[in-house]
Parts: structure tokens; C-alpha cells; sequence
């Protein structure tokens, strides 16, 4: 056996008495099993089968093409939410960034082309569900990723992945997905497929499952709009929609929502959150966060978001100001938050002074915190801040960023101003934070709220 494939064996494995190779065409006839060493072109079908990665391994699924560059793939890679690209991607243009497969184990998957609709399915669950509309975009490098009739193959790119049970099926010229129910995305106007095509995170991180948002209406508009959702509840006391009170509400809404190739966090609501729960309660999910929307003011509790808890008390604005830097940091600096949302939000009437009032001191005092503790700044789609210059600031710091919307309802964007501060400010994916880079679990407990009016 010749060195290369030596390797070509152990890259994929096919269990069904067969043998391998790093690009491996799949001949299979309608319903029955891998048959090794064919030429068959598909255009509708369904595969269904298992893979198994080992730790680190990644492998693909290439259809809809002929040639090299053309046609599409679907990524087989799992591990942490660390940025890389995982299971069920249809690479560069849904791209997904958690798994809901694991190393080492087998899970079932399913790829269905049915027209222009591409559905992928990891352990019984859709994650992908893209309609190629008729003028796509695609990039230089990427013009072939459209659909076509052709090959379906298996390439490995690193370490080894099994599979089992690999069946295809034709279908026929009129298939149609059933669950592709919402309008093809007009590309030429999106956003989010531009930075796909470029392999650029495009997650927004702050979704709350409320005014009449729910999962799987959340799980068909990220599939739709080709952005990953990361939902939260709130957790805490004093917040808006629903809020998680013990760790027992902690652990049941994470059974209720891991299951779906959502990132799974926590948004700290009032100032004691992170004492009214276990660590390893929190430790379940992805990432947690919280803003400064919410401060300890002479005692009060003041929810700077609604002007009636907005009290100067003989106060300048300027002044005000200063209160709300003074929480901002004792907030960062006390709570274990990974994230910090909703960054330099200022009561509304404020607002239009932004810039006079987020002095380059006041931000510098806020980057010292977030550089101290690996926090990310939060750029919020819903009120468009931070500011470009404050953006600049951190990036110039090393501080990594995250998207985030805040919605309050099932009717809002697709990240248009942070995926436009992406472009403004030159952001790169090695911007971008992920939850390996997480030092919260390393953090002390503090109830600091005896601090706040000193």
C-alpha cells in the first residue's frame, strides 16, 4: 500500500466492507448502500447515513457540481464553539458555529436537494434550509457554488470520520421541501451572505424568545437569513420578558433550547444575579452577559431605559454621566459577564449629545475593564452603538467584539449596523470573540452592591 493510501484509509472510513479514499464519489443507487466506484450525477435526491469524527477531524459532503470549485459542501466538524465552522454547514453560505453532534460519537445526518432548496439535518434536527435564489451572490473564488447536477462525494480534510448506513435516493424533478416556507433572501440587498461567502461570523448573540418570538420561529428565520442566533432568557430580578429565578428554571430552559443549533446563553438582569445562582448552574451555557442599562443610583434600582427611573437630583446631565461610568465599571469589574451588551447605552434624551457625553476619558475608563477581564463590547444592531470611534478604540485595544440585537418582539433585523461597523471600523474574524475565550469561571462571586454609593 502506497503512503498516500495508507493515509487515504484512515482519513474516511466507509463500514460496509469497503474501502477509502480522501475524495470518495458515492454510487448508490435508489435506496441501497454504498457501492464504491461509480460515476452516477444527481440532481434531486436525499442521503442519509451516520458519521463518528475523532477529536479535531473534519470532513465533507461535495454535491451539485462537476468540477472542481463548482456545486456546494457541507462541512462534518465538531468540538467547541470556538469559531471554527461546524456540522451541517453548507460552507460560505449558511456556515454554522455550534455542533450538535459530538467527537466520538455517531449521529445521523440527512443532505436533500429538492430544486434550489438544500436542507441539511444533524441528529434529527434541520440546520440548514437555503433556497438559491436566482440571482445569488457569490464572490470571487466562490462563482461555482451553485446548483447543478452532478457527483455527491466525500472528502476528507483532517483526521479521521466514519460513516455507516449511507443511502441515497433520487427524486423526482418536482420534489419540493415542505418546510421551505419562507421567500428566498434577495441577495443582492443582504448582508449577511456577503460575510458568509467570506467565512466571517455572522452570529447575532442577544435573541430573547419573547413578543411572540418562539424557538422554532427563531430557528426558521436564522436558517432563512443565514445568521446564527444566539437566545438567551434573562436571569435575575427587574428585567423584561421571561426571567429565570432559580437554577432549577436555569437547567429546564437549557433542556428546552440545546437541542436546537442555537448558542445558548444568559443575560444578568438587576445587580445580583450572579449570587442568586450556582456557578455550575450558569456553567451550562455558552456565554453569559449583561449591560449597564440597569444601575444602583442613591439606593435606587434606575432602569436608565425608562426615563420615569432616570433622577438627576439637582444633577447635571455630565454628572449623570459620570454615575453611569462609575456603575458601567463597577458592573464589569464585579459580575462575571463574558459579554458587555448594549455598550455605552445612555437614557434616550441624551442620546442625540452622544459623542459629549462618551468622552475619550469615559471610554478609556470602560476599555481598562474589559481589557482586564477579557470582556467582550457587544455592537448592538437595534440602538447602533457603540459609536465607530469607540468600536476603533477597542479594536485598537485587542478587545473582541460580538453581535447582538436586543430584540423585543419576532420583528427585527438582520445585524445591519454591526455587519456595516464590520466594513467602517476594518473588523477581521480575529476580532470576533468566541467562548474559549472565557475567563469568567475563573472569577470570584462579589455581591458588590454595598460598593455602589461610595
Amino acid at each position: 500500500m502506497s503512503r498516500n493510501a495508507a493515509l487515504s484509509l484512515l482519513a474516511i472510513i466507509l463500514l460496509s466492507s469497503c474501502t477509502a479514499s480522501t475524495h470518495r464519489s458515492l454510487d448508490l443507487c435508489q435506496d441501497e448502500v454504498f457501492n464504491p466506484g461509480g460515476n452516477r450525477s444527481y440532481g434531486n435526491f436525499i442521503i442519509t447515513g451516520d458519521f463518528r469524527t475523532e477529536t479535531d477531524a473534519t470532513a465533507s459532503i461535495s454535491f451539485g457540481g462537476e468540477g472542481t470549485g463548482e456545486g456546494y459542501e457541507v462541512i462534518l466538524h465538531n468540538g467547541p464553539i470556538d469559531g471554527t465552522v461546524k456540522s451541517g454547514s453548507l460552507a460560505s453560505v449558511r456556515n454554522l458555529y455550534r455542533s450538535l453532534a459530538k467527537d466520538n460519537e455517531w449521529s445521523p445526518f440527512s443532505l436533500a436537494v429538492r430544486g434550489k432548496n438544500i436542507a441539511v439535518s444533524i441528529d434529527g434536527t434541520d440546520v440548514v434550509c437555503y433556497t438559491e435564489p436566482d440571482n445569488p451572490w457569490r464572490v470571487p473564488g466562490h462563482e461555482g457554488q451553485v446548483l447543478g447536477k452532478g457527483k455527491v462525494s466525500l472528502t476528507a480534510k483532517k483526521g479521521n470520520t466514519s460513516f455507516r448506513n449511507l443511502k441515497i435516493k433520487r427524486l423526482g424533478a418536482d420534489a419540493v421541501n415542505p418546510c421551505d416556507t419562507l421567500p428566498p433572501i434577495d441577495e443582492q440587498s443582504d448582508l449577511a451572505i456577503r460575510y458568509q461567502q467570506q467565512d466571517f461570523p455572522v452570529i447575532d448573540w442577544h435573541v430573547h424568545l419573547k413578543g411572540g418570538l418562539t424557538k422554532e420561529q427563531a430557528h426558521a428565520m436564522s436558517m432563512n437569513y443565514g445568521i446564527n442566533y444566539g437566545v438567551a432568557p434573562n436571569a435575575g430580578e427587574g428585567g423584561v420578558g421571561r426571567m429565570l429565578a432559580n437554577d432549577q428554571e436555569v437547567y429546564e430552559y437549557f433542556e428546552e433550547v440545546s437541542p436546537l443549533p442555537f448558542l445558548c446563553g444568559v443575560q444578568g438582569e438587576g445587580r445580583r444575579w450572579s449570587t442568586q445562582f450556582s456557578q455550575e448552574a450558569l456553567g451550562v451555557f455558552d456565554y453569559l452577559f449583561t449591560d449597564a442599562m440597569t444601575i444602583v443610583d442613591k439606593g435606587r434600582i434606575c432602569r436608565i431605559y425608562r426615563p420615569e427611573e432616570v433622577h438627576l437630583d439637582g444633577r447635571t446631565k455630565q454628572q449623570y454621566m459620570d454615575v453611569i461610568v462609575d456603575q458601567t465599571v463597577k458592573i464589569l469589574t464585579y459580575e462575571p459577564a463574558d459579554i458587555y451588551a448594549n455598550a455605552t447605552y445612555i437614557p434616550d434624551d441624551m442620546y442625540a449629545d452622544y459623542a459629549s457625553y462618551w468622552t475619550p476619558e469615559r471610554v478609556g475608563k470602560v476599555l481598562d475593564v474589559l481589557e482586564k477581564y477579557k470582556i467582550a463590547m457587544e455592537i448592538s444592531a437595534r440602538y447602533g452603538i457603540p459609536s465607530l470611534d469607540v468600536i476603533r478604540a477597542a479594536k485598537a485595544r485587542g478587545i473582541k467584539f460580538t453581535f447582538g440585537t436586543n430584540n423585543v418582539d419576532a420583528d427585527f433585523g438582520r445585524l445591519e449596523y454591526a455587519l456595516q461597523a464590520v466594513k467602517e471600523c476594518g473588523l477581521t474574524k480575529e476580532d470576533m470573540w468566541f467562548p474559549p475565550m472565557s475567563i469568567r469561571k475563573d472569577r470570584e462571586t462579589v455581591d458588590y452592591n454595598h460598593f455602589s454609593n461610595k
